[in-house]
């Protein structure tokens, strides 16, 4: 444990690489994710009386780390050890920043398989056709769904620090679709709300249902799993992928369905594993962290195991361990950037302890 505790302590006197906005600071260490579905689960089980008292004593150190506010910690299937800090419960709301991406991803997937969307390579003009630019760039009409979910639109980016005006305009998807081309469709990352966000306007423009609604129908069967609010455009359009508020608990059943390869825990297929599979394939790589990104996801290796993760601003974390039956959400103060801080670096140590906790546990007699 004196690695983490240490880290915790670096962290809080600032002893990291910094960055501004939602995105990951410039020469970070990166480590590459592989190209691959779902790893195969663990054969033993380890033992679950031990496996308990461990992971509550990595959840005791934890508190060393100021910003954190809850983690809950799921194994196959059981919540086995859950915390909150400094007066936080892991049943207390929290805006969960851009992890909501990844719950947005979710929302596409589902779309997509009910056939209210055609599929990742839909051009998104015709279906924004009423908020394009009065003379657009053409380029706007090789823009797909599926670059809006890697964020590869190639349109200026509405995050870090272009955010404030971004949501200080009167409309935020004409704003989002009059950003000029920084890149081709199809090129580098560019983390972007905005693109998002169009995604929400899609949703709600195709269904006649508010993103929020659509949560609720389509991801709400997931028990634990609820949205307690979300933000709203000037046109009402619920702020795809930021400012939406879940407990820690909520994000951890949120965890559990794409662990579970989209099933719910009534055994309901809520998401396709096609869509799970797909969207934890790497498709572009931040330029801050050299994580690979699929739809909505990060994508890296801790502790040796291939890690699926929703990162949020502040430390609004969401890790899913498939090969180890994996799920682990922590939920932390949002007023500084977690990158900047090195906050999420603390997360990251926190996660790749728990990790190695798991593994280590021996297996059940």
């Amino acid at each position: 444990m004196r690695s983490l505790v240490r880290v915790a302590l670096l962290c809080a006197a600032g002893v990291s690489a910094a960055c501004s906005g939602a995105d990951p600071p410039a020469g970070a260490v990166a480590t590459p994710m592989p190209a691959q579905a779902s790893p195969p689960a663990i054969a033993l089980a380890p033992d679950p009386v031990e496996l308990r008292t461990r992971l509550e004593a990595v959840l005791d150190s934890a508190a060393a780390i100021g910003p954190l506010k809850a983690v809950a910690i799921a194994h196959g299937g059981d919540t086995v050890a859950e915390r909150g800090y400094r007066g936080a419960t892991p049943d207390t709301p929290t805006n969960i920043k851009s992890a909501s991406k990844s719950v947005m991803s979710a929302l596409v997937g589902i779309a997509i398989d009910r056939g209210v969307l055609d599929g990742t390579d839909q051009p998104i003009a015709p279906l924004l056709r009423a908020d394009l630019p009065a003379d657009p760039d053409p380029r706007l009409a090789r823009v797909t769904i599926g670059h809006l979910l890697s964020m590869q639109a190639g349109l200026g980016r509405t995050s870090g620090a272009n955010y404030g005006r971004w949501v200080s305009s009167r409309n935020w998807v004409r704003a989002a679709l009059a950003q000029p081309f920084v890149d081709e469709p199809g090129g580098a990352m560019l983390y972007s709300t905005g693109s998002t966000h169009l995604l929400s306007a899609i949703l709600a423009g195709t269904t006649g249902q508010t993103t929020l609604d659509l949560a609720r129908e389509w991801l709400g069967p997931q028990q634990g799993f609820a949205i307690t609010a979300w933000d709203r455009d000037p046109q009402g359009i619920h702020l795809g992928g930021n400012n939406m508020a879940m407990s820690t608990r909520s994000l951890l059943a949120f965890g559990e369905l794409y662990r579970n390869g989209g099933r719910s825990t009534d055994g309901r297929q809520l998401v396709s594993s096609g869509w799970i599979d797909a969207s934890w394939q790497p498709r572009t790589a931040s330029r801050f962290t050299g994580d690979a990104y699929g739809y909505g996801w990060f994508l890296r290796e801790i502790a040796g195991e291939p890690v699926r993760y929703a990162w949020g601003y502040g430390g609004q974390m969401l890790y899913i361990v498939p090969s180890l039956q994996l799920s682990v959400a922590m939920t932390s103060n949002d007023s500084e950037a977690s990158a900047r801080t090195g906050h999420r670096d603390a997360l990251h140590a926190l996660m790749a302890t728990i990790i190695t906790t798991v593994r280590d546990v021996p297996a059940a007699r």
